[in-house]
């Protein structure tokens, strides 16, 4: 089943009053009680999987393992979907966690936070074996929507993401009960702390959700799959090098030579992990934010309308799922204009090639090479040490993340102090995302792969925001990348 697209001298001294450092997020401590608010600044997850309707599911599970130490995942949950409607597959989420578990230790050379296998054990559970709606009402609930709202009953402020690989149903008990069972205020509180992330609509009861809880925060790519933002995960793209998502790349990469969990990750049955994109954002890794998935990221960027779904000539999405009209706002595909970038045999080293791409495709794969290689360099250390391992720069910022200047005012930006941790040599590239703020116009800039860069001014009639981030990439093996984000508020 396929599921789930003129150089200005830069100095120092330029006048910025006010530098502040942006450091890299890192990871806090575990809680000090079962009942304390978390102080950590990790995304709280819950994933339902129709695994075993397709690889991608596993693929997916495989992937997720690997960032088990940035994500606080909190459940982990067996659904059904419309390829899939009678059965859950718990047993393959456990299957995947057992591969982890046996190179838990090799990974914990990298980064503390790994969880114990036995811990992601715990968080398995399962939804009713039966399709859509038939699984929503009184007395339908199960361990797996009993859990969703466990978990959003715990004194953590955090919201929960709630990520679908298949059907909606066990997410859809739960707000069912929660809404006849709970005072419409507690309601309304737990509801509110939801972040929902699906991947298209794989039964009936997604647009049931939508339309009973209008409220809920709600990213999907409603219809057509091929027209949807996830699928670009795995399109191959005329015009652009596709390599990273092969099936050699992945047997070189991910599959052979890379311990257990890389062993379990099967062959491609329909288009590769496409459910992977629902989690992706919130991986953090300077460019993503998760609360504004206008703001664009590895999961590709959405905005908030009422869209017009895609419709088969009978009426219905794929699989079969009815059409049904969406009654409000919801987050969904948003198109970039992006031009890639292309490495200089002389003089500047990399900068922004010619040939310009447009469409809510874009808006996820612009981002593919970075993400692999993270994935590829994460399955490295499933099997060596620290010191024979890639791992990713550490960004900072040498000017505030937010800069205000008057309309026609020039401004520098830099990264000074950006570090690596194995010592690598460093490439820069700073640009523009016109999409992510209110400025339209691209403004002009000094050399764009150097570590401090000079803005030229914009003249604007009213208040306006421009979005900038600096692209950094290691050169060790996979060259891996981070960000950080300027945001440029521009007075008249």
């Amino acid at each position: 089943m396929l599921k789930k697209t003129t150089l200005f001298p830069f100095a120092l001294s330029l006048c910025l009053a006010s530098l502040a450092a942006s450091l890299p997020l890192t990871a806090q401590a575990a809680r000090v009680a079962a009942n304390a608010p978390a102080q950590t600044g990790k995304q709280r997850l819950i994933v339902l999987t129709d695994v075993g309707a397709d690889p991608d599911d596993t693929e997916s599970l495989v992937r997720l393992m690997l960032y088990s130490n940035e994500i606080d995942i909190e459940g982990l949950i067996a659904t059904t979907s419309v390829w899939m409607k009678g059965t859950v597959n718990p047993q393959s989420v456990r299957e995947v966690i057992g591969a982890y578990g046996q190179v838990r230790d090799t990974l914990l050379l990298h980064d503390k936070d790994y969880p114990q296998s036995s811990d992601l054990l715990s968080l398995v559970r399962q939804g009713l074996p039966v399709y859509g709606m038939a699984g929503v009402g009184e007395g339908k609930d199960s361990p797996g929507s009993d859990r969703i709202i466990q978990v959003l009953q715990e004194k953590d402020g955090r919201p929960v993401w709630v990520t679908a690989w298949g059907g909606t149903n066990t997410l859809a008990q739960a707000l069912y009960k929660i809404k006849h069972t709970m005072s419409e205020a507690e309601a309304a509180r737990l509801i509110a702390k939801l972040r929902v992330h699906t991947i298209s609509d794989q039964d009936d009861t997604g647009t049931w959700i939508r339309t009973n809880f209008p409220d809920l925060f709600y990213i999907v790519s409603p219809g057509d799959y091929g027209a949807s933002t996830w699928i670009a995960i795995n399109s191959v793209i005329p015009g652009i090098d596709n390599t990273t998502i092969c099936n050699k790349w992945l047997a070189d990469n991910i599959q052979q030579g890379h311990g257990p969990l890389g062993a379990i990750y099967p062959d491609v049955g329909y288009g590769m992990e496409g459910d992977t994109p629902s989690f992706l954002s919130l991986i953090p890794n300077g460019l993503n934010d998760p609360e504004h998935p206008d703001r664009g990221g590895w999961g590709g960027r959405y905005e908030l309308y009422k869209p017009q779904p895609y419709a088969d000539a009978a009426g219905n999405m794929p699989g079969g799922v009815p059409y049904v009209p969406e009654t409000r706002p919801i987050w969904t595909n948003a198109s970039d204009d992006y031009a890639p970038p292309e490495k200089g045999e002389y003089n500047r080293a990399i900068h922004f090639g010619t040939k310009t791409f447009s469409g809510n495709k874009v808006s996820l794969w612009r981002w593919r090479d970075d993400f692999q290689n993270d994935f590829a360099a994460r399955m490295a250390w499933t099997t060596k040490p620290f010191d024979e391992a890639n791992h990713p720069p550490v960004v900072r910022l040498d000017v505030p993340e937010v800069l205000t200047v008057k309309s026609g005012q020039g401004f520098a930006l830099s990264a000074k102090g950006t570090t690596d941790p194995d010592g690598d040599s460093l490439t820069y590239l700073w640009f523009q995302y016109p999409e992510a703020g209110t400025l339209k116009t691209v403004m002009k800039m000094s050399a764009e792969d150097v570590q401090g860069v000079w803005v030229e001014g914009a003249t604007v009639t009213r208040p306006e925001t421009a979005e900038f981030v600096v692209r950094v990439t290691d050169r060790g093996t996979p060259p891996l990348t981070r960000y950080k984000r300027v945001t440029v508020k521009i007075l008249p």
